[in-house]
């Protein structure tokens, strides 16, 4: 082990207030450290922020799954035991969504801006950052930095890459036909109402599906022009074109569910969850879309359980960028050619909110152990967060962002043919191997 560093306590500066910068200030903070957070909002807002709060979310409200089986239940698991605040905000604002951990957005954003602002290490300075600080720093910008950031950030990574990023259409509940709908979860998986079922018979989806595939998309930017359509956020008229069933074995596949009305499975199925805790919205899961608004109102309004359905908010398209960060990345999510410089969040091509947070987390705990002298955290092997990682600072010529997921995990010494009690044993040797691991270091443990 490397004889310990000297130590370097001094102020440190967090550009960006989304997940990973509200995440890495708040680690830092904990560990003695002054932060100066910065947020251009509402001095500047992207084209799809709207929210003057921290850690708005701009596509679904999901969080996704919270089973020990699941890769998505298995991050949040491993970044409640570092202690993260978007976890703890999440769980106080969350609204029924089956197995999954969704919250009321407005009040999520509201409460992590209340935890950050209230923190008395933490100082909030509503102004765009447009250089990048020679003191030390964490870049948590997000996907949608503004211009003149990015294009330091380009500049100090000799190029950056951008894709298509998405959001999906919100409905008011009582413009919703429940006469061609009904509640239930996916495998009866959590409470019957947590999600709203629009079924299609094959006629139904036959011409509803004919419709999107040549419906009229909105312009593109110029500035993303050049860009790919990420798959993680893939809009539903671009996956749609790709066959005639690919989108009825994705956002609408009937899998899991009954429908009342004929006692059978329905043909196709869009399934719509609570936006927020009253229960008055209604987000059409999977279906993010660049569709004209007018367009989306005419195709969609062809389900026929939202044949007047009231739309609150239109699905966008937005400028999504991230770093060549196998090039220029270490596994700390450290810059190799600048000690004192971090990056967190989407940015560096971890895809997703909770991924963005654990980026956060491990990019905040390592600058503080930076400038308190000490070594780096290195997560154990078996963790998610470490193969998030590990995936991001690995060399790969066809870089693209990735997810949690347990294909990343090494596979069990013993094998497990049952995929469930493969994944559930996966996670339990994860957490298992994480606990020890910060104890290890001295890092402190968030328990039940």
């Amino acid at each position: 082990m490397r004889k310990k560093q000297e130590k370097r306590m001094t102020d440190i500066t967090v550009i960006g207030g989304g997940f990973a910068g509200c995440e890495a200030a708040w680690q830092l903070a904990k560990r003695g450290i002054k932060v100066t957070l910065f947020e251009m909002k509402p001095e500047k807002f992207s084209p799809a922020h709207s929210n003057t709060g921290l850690a708005e979310l701009v596509c679904s409200n999901s969080f996704k799954a919270t089973r020990l089986g699941c890769a998505a239940g298995l991050l949040k698991a491993e970044i409640k035991l570092m202690g993260s605040l978007c976890v703890e905000c999440a769980v106080k604002t969350a609204v029924p969504a089956g197995g999954a951990l969704a919250v009321d957005r407005d009040r999520f954003s509201a409460l992590v801006t209340e935890k950050i602002e209230s923190e008395p290490l933490i100082t909030v300075v509503r102004k765009e950052i447009t250089e990048i600080p020679d003191s030390p720093v964490i870049i948590a910008a997000g996907p949608l930095a503004s211009q003149a950031l990015s294009e330091k950030i380009a500049a100090l990574c000799n190029g950056n890459l951008s894709f298509y990023d998405a959001a999906a259409p919100i409905v008011t509940a009582e413009s919703i036909d429940m006469s061609r709908a009904f509640c239930q979860s996916r495998y009866d998986r959590g409470e019957p109402d947590d999600y709203i079922n629009c079924p299609m018979n094959k006629e139904e989806y036959e011409a509803f599906y004919n419709e999107l595939v040549n419906a009229e998309v909105a312009l593109v930017h110029d500035f993303d022009k050049n860009s790919g359509v990420y798959e993680g956020c893939m809009p539903v008229e671009v996956m749609a074109k790709r066959g005639r069933d690919t989108i009825r074995f994705g956002p609408m596949k009937p899998s899991g569910l009954t429908d009342p009305s004929t006692g059978h499975r329905p043909w196709a199925n869009l399934q719509l969850r609570k936006e927020n805790e009253q229960g008055t919205m209604y987000n059409l899961v999977g279906f993010q879309t660049n569709l004209k608004f007018g367009e989306q109102k005419r195709v969609f309004s062809m389900i026929p359980a939202l044949k007047n359905a009231e739309f609150v908010r239109y699905g966008v398209m937005h400028r999504n960028t991230f770093i060549n960060s196998p090039g220029v990345l270490d596994y700390g999510y450290r810059f190799r050619k600048r000690e004192n410089l971090w990056f967190a969040g989407q940015i560096t091509g971890v895809e997703g909110y909770m991924e963005s947070a654990g980026s956060g987390i491990i990019a905040g705990i390592n600058a503080a152990r930076y400038l308190k002298g000490e070594e780096p955290l290195r997560l154990p092997a078996t963790s998610m967060l470490s193969c998030l990682a590990g995936y991001v600072c690995t060399e790969n010529k066809n870089f693209q962002p990735m997810g949690a997921s347990f294909g990343l995990l090494p596979p069990l010494e013993n094998k497990i043919r049952d995929k469930r009690e493969r994944y559930e044993a996966l996670s339990a040797r994860a957490l298992a191997d994480l606990k020890e691991s910060l104890k290890k270091h001295g890092e402190p443990v968030t328990e039940e």
